[in-house]
């Protein structure tokens, strides 16, 4: 005990070391030919504890857990530089896969309950501007950024490189900004807001190009602008009409729903209401996660107040323990997708090198829109950086897609959106410190 309490980190190491060991028992391959349950049951243990302790270090180091989870999947699918290449089924174990996707839609469901649709209606000008330029900016450089570095590429690799980069990470910045004291502050208001539409707007972006890709994959011969603009009117109608029947009927459904005294109602409407979203959102041809978005964003505080639960527990806090098991998954999956042989291609580090540039000065660019006087616009430039589990989110949608049965994102490409992704994430919390503190020391008290 005294050896766990002094070292932690190694010791729980160690443990995740012992769990590995026990691939190579025949013991284990004879059970899980009887129980294919069997290998879920330690790919689960083996990715859940390498994500917490991973997680637990990089909070200690003052980042947040999803890069630990990130790094974890990372060291684990690329463990085969040691020798060892007993865990290399986890990358396409397809039960893993589906928690994994599962994980996706609970975590753009988490995100959209942090903002309500009022909300977006009183950010006002300056942050619509700032996520207009955020997304326009940076998903025109991505792309640049492709052409120039992948010209063998095809348009939607490079149409898709720049999508990943319109996505800006909310809860990365919203964790610095509540950690500083900051979170009223002018800047704060229009990063958060900014990063609500930027969502929006960006997930618009991605249902486009996956629908342009999945068109392409069904052997048409190519895509108009004619068809662009029916994948964007179709996925701007399915946002509203998500908005207007939501608001029409959420609160009524939800009413009916809490004269049902039968104990978890809570978490279960909600949770039926985010899947049933998410379920139309993909017979409407667009991603899963937009669905799962648009369900949180239209539960109001307002439609849960009739629940029992409610006085006891928050929603939030009710999905918390189904999100730390969903949601590890995901991120350690994504890493354990990183092959760290494509980083010898001095291309695939040129590539990242450009990505995150682009990525940055792109975001830069949005605080140009900032109308209001006093507003620092370095710090607001800063927020928007992040892409973190948004990101990811991103690069995994266009890791799937393909055209004749080849992937559209080669392993190399996805490396290095991945580096982009990490780099960002690693940068943003000590910038936008320095940045806040800088402000604050300019700015004599009254």
């Amino acid at each position: 005990m005294g050896f766990a309490r002094r070292f932690p980190f190694a010791y729980a190491a160690a443990a995740i070391a012992a769990l590995g060991t026990l691939l190579a028992r025949p013991a284990w391959a004879a059970a899980s030919a009887v129980d294919p349950v069997v290998p879920l049951l330690l790919g689960l243990s083996i990715v859940l504890a390498a994500a917490k302790v991973a997680g637990w270090l990089t909070t200690r180091l003052g980042q947040p857990a999803v890069l630990g989870e990130l790094v974890a999947g990372i060291l684990i699918g690329n463990l085969w530089m040691f020798g060892f290449h007993g865990l290399e089924w986890l990358r396409d174990d397809p039960t893993l896969s589906i928690l994994a996707e599962l994980g996706v839609i609970v975590l753009l469901f988490e995100v959209g309950l942090e903002s309500t649709v009022d909300q977006m209606r009183r950010v006002g000008a300056s942050a619509f501007l700032v996520a207009l330029i955020g997304v326009i900016v940076p998903f025109a450089l991505g792309w640049a950024a492709g052409a120039w570095l992948l010209p063998e590429s095809s348009s939607y690799v490079h149409a898709f490189l720049g999508a990943v980069l319109t996505a800006t990470s909310v809860g990365i910045t919203a964790r610095v900004l509540r950690d500083l004291d900051a979170i009223r502050s002018p800047e704060a208001q229009i990063i958060l807001g900014a990063a609500v539409i930027d969502d929006v707007l960006g997930l618009v972006i991605l249902a486009v190009v996956s629908g342009a890709i999945t068109a392409a994959d069904q052997g048409g011969p190519g895509v108009s602008i004619t068809d662009i603009a029916m994948i964007s009117a179709k996925a701007l109608a399915f946002l509203a009409a998500s908005m207007v029947l939501g608001l029409l009927f959420a609160r009524r459904l939800f009413r009916i729903a809490a004269r049902v005294r039968v104990r978890g109602i809570l978490l279960t409407s909600a949770l039926i209401f985010c899947f049933l979203f998410a379920y139309l959102a993909a017979l409407a041809d667009l991603a899963p996660i937009v669905g799962a978005f648009a369900a949180g964003l239209l539960l109001e505080p307002s439609h849960l107040d009739r629940f029992d639960e409610k006085s006891e527990h928050s929603l939030e806090s009710l999905l918390h323990p189904i999100s730390t098991f969903l949601v590890p998954v995901f991120f350690v999956l994504t890493g354990l997708r990183v092959d760290l042989r494509s980083l010898a291609e001095p291309r695939v580090v040129g590539l990242a090198a450009a990505l995150t540039a682009v990525a940055w000065a792109g975001k830069q660019a949005c605080s140009i829109g900032i109308l209001q006087r006093g507003v620092d616009r370095l710090t607001v430039g800063l927020g928007m950086v992040p892409r973190g589990e948004v990101g990811l989110i991103f690069a995994n949608v266009g890791a799937t897609l393909t055209i004749a049965g080849e992937r559209v994102v080669t392993p190399a490409t996805y490396a290095a959106v991945v580096i982009m992704v990490i780099v960002t994430t690693l940068v943003t919390p000590p910038a936008l410190q320095w940045s806040l503190r800088r402000k604050r020391i300019a700015t004599p008290s009254p």
